[in-house]
């Protein structure tokens, strides 16, 4: 994404003031366009299956469907919108369920304006957000899988590149620096990571990191 293309950025938050208040403050950087927001899940997936927006703000508390639900239905409909959850809940459980369900990074509200902003940016660039607190735990989550090692191969069919690929999202690089490492432009690895996914049967990074974890493919 070059400098000049603003991120479309579609806000579910079920909370009306807690809404007036995101759309206060992300209208203060206008590298951000907010193109809809919804208070709701259901309502919000139809609405950004329309839109098909850069990235989604979620809460994961909403009426009717929460945003775990949200976002395994918005990937499998607009697999390329990617997911920011900002949300109350902070323990790795939900960590892991939003992220397994295909969510590229996670805040709890009490963060600032900033660190939402730089969350959405570093999203765009392929990157995973966790805040500290709870990125130990959940990283501690990945390591005890690493110890649970089940295949020695790989019975997903991966390609040589596809395999690469995916020791170094593992190892915790962007798809920026996964292309600077393999002298690949960004958009291929992304390109290289979809059929990874295809081929693994998940919707995230993450959930395919898990899967080669226990298969004993990769590690940390």
């Amino acid at each position: 994404m070059s400098e000049l293309e603003k991120v479309r950025v579609f806000i579910v938050e079920d909370q009306p003031q807690l809404l007036k208040n995101l759309l206060k403050v992300l209208a203060l950087f206008p590298e951000l366009e907010i193109v809809g927001t919804a208070q709701e899940g259901e309502d919000g997936v139809e609405q950004m299956v329309k839109l098909v927006p850069d990235l989604v703000l979620l809460d994961l508390e909403l009426p009717g469907i929460d945003g775990i639900e949200v976002t395994k239905r918005l990937k499998r409909r607009a697999p390329t919108v990617e997911v920011l959850i900002l949300t109350s809940f902070d323990n790795e459980q939900k960590v892991y369920e939003a992220m397994q369900a295909g969510a590229s990074g996670y805040l709890v509200k009490r963060v600032g304006p900033d660190k939402i902003r730089s969350g959405i940016h570093d999203v765009m660039s392929g990157g995973t957000v966790l805040e500290a607190i709870i990125a130990r735990r959940f990283w501690n989550y990945f390591h005890s899988l690493q110890a649970k090692k089940e295949q020695p191969d790989n019975p997903w069919g991966l390609s040589p590149t596809e395999f690469d690929v995916l020791k170094f999202v593992a190892k915790g690089l962007s798809n920026a620096e996964v292309g600077r490492v393999m002298e690949l432009e960004r958009r291929t690895v992304r390109t290289h990571l979809s059929h990874v996914y295809k081929k693994m049967g998940v919707n995230s990074h993450v959930d395919a990191v898990v899967l080669a974890l226990k298969a004993g493919i990769v590690e940390l």
